[in-house]
C-alpha cells in the first residue's frame, strides 16, 4: 500500500500536534537481549518514543522524485511562515531555505541570514556572500555548481548569534537537505556552524585543518539510504571582512578541500594578455 503525500504531512502534522518530533529513523536489526546481571558492561537505555509503525511506502511517498521535488517537499513541510521557534516572531520576513546545484558535490553552510538575506530570501547575498562568491569563483567553481544553506532559517534580531533551541528545531530539516544533496565535502563557515554540525565545544584553531567523518542523522521522511562525507571547517566570510588577515588561513582550509575534490583553480591573466 502506497501513501500519497498529503497523508504524510496530515500524519507528520499530527505528531507535531501532540509535541512529538523531530521524528528521527533508526535502523534495526531485531532486538537487541537484556543485559544479565553481574555482565561487565550495562549500557545506560536512552528513552525511546513510542510510536505508530510506518512502513517504507511512507517514506517513499515523501522522498520519492529527482532531488529538485526532494527539496521542495523539504522547503514545504517548513512551511512559508514556519512558527516552530521564537524567530518567527523576532522579526523575520521570511524562511531563507538555501540554493545551488541539488546535486552539488561541495556544500557550504553558514550560521543564520542576514539584513539582505532575509529581504531577498536567499543565503550569502550581501557582503559576506560576495566574499564567499570569490571564494567559491577561486576555487575554479561558480556559485551555481554548490549549495549554500544556514544553521537556522530565519534571521536572527540584530544577526545575533542562533540560540540552542533555534538550531536544533531548524536542525532536522537542514540534515533533510544534506541528505537529498549528498554533497562529498560539506564546508562548515564559522564556530556556529561547525559546533553544530559536529557536536563539539571547541575553538576554531582546533577544528580547522582536517576533515571529519559527516553522516546526517536520519529523519523518517528520509527515503533513501544513509551516507557519509567529508566536513571541513573554516572562517565565515563574515568574520574574514572584520578580520582580513585571517584570509590566507580560510584559503588553506580550502585548499585542503579542493585536493579532495580534484579541484584546480583558474589560472590568473596576465597584463597585456
Amino acid at each position: 500500500m502506497t501513501l500519497d503525500r498529503n497523508l504524510v504531512r496530515e500524519r507528520l502534522q499530527f505528531y507535531r500536534e501532540l509535541g512529538i518530533g523531530p521524528l528521527y529513523r533508526r535502523e534495526t536489526h531485531g532486538i537487541a537481549s537484556p543485559a544479565l546481571p553481574g555482565s561487565e558492561v550495562e549500557k545506560p537505555c536512552e528513552p525511546e518514543l513510542t510510536l505508530p509503525v510506518i512502513d517504507d511506502s511512507f517514506r517513499v511517498a515523501a522522498g520519492g522524485g529527482d532531488r529538485d521535488a526532494q527539496l521542495r517537499i523539504i522547503l514545504d513541510d517548513i512551511g512559508p511562515n514556519c512558527q516552530r521557534c521564537k524567530l518567527a516572531k523576532l522579526g523575520r520576513k521570511q524562511i531563507v531555505f538555501g540554493t545551488g546545484d541539488p546535486h552539488a558535490e561541495l556544500m557550504f553552510i553558514g550560521e543564520g541570514p542576514g539584513a539582505d538575506e532575509d529581504a531577498q530570501g536567499l543565503p550569502f547575498v550581501g557582503r559576506a556572500g560576495q566574499l564567499l562568491n570569490n571564494m567559491i569563483t577561486a576555487m575554479g567553481l561558480k556559485r551555481e555548481q554548490v549549495y549554500i544553506a544556514n544553521i537556522v532559517k530565519c534571521r536572527p534580531p540584530g544577526n545575533r548569534t542562533p540560540e540552542r533551541d533555534e538550531c536544533d528545531t531548524c536542525s532536522p530539516f537542514l540534515m533533510r537537505q544534506i541528505q537529498v544533496i549528498r554533497p562529498k565535502v560539506i564546508v562548515a563557515l564559522g564556530a556556529t556552524a561547525a559546533k553544530n554540525l559536529l557536536g563539539v565545544n571547541d575553538s576554531m584553531a582546533s577544528m580547522r585543518g582536517r576533515f571529519y567523518d559527516f553522516s546526517p542523522p536520519r529523519t523518517l521522511m528520509d527515503a533513501s539510504e544513509g551516507f557519509s562525507c567529508k566536513l571541513a571547517v573554516t572562517y565565515h566570510p563574515a568574520f574574514l571582512l572584520r578580520d582580513p588577515r585571517q584570509k590566507k588561513e580560510a584559503w588553506k582550509d580550502l585548499q585542503m578541500v579542493m585536493r579532495y575534490l580534484g579541484l584546480t583553480p583558474p589560472k590568473r591573466e596576465t597584463e597585456g594578455s
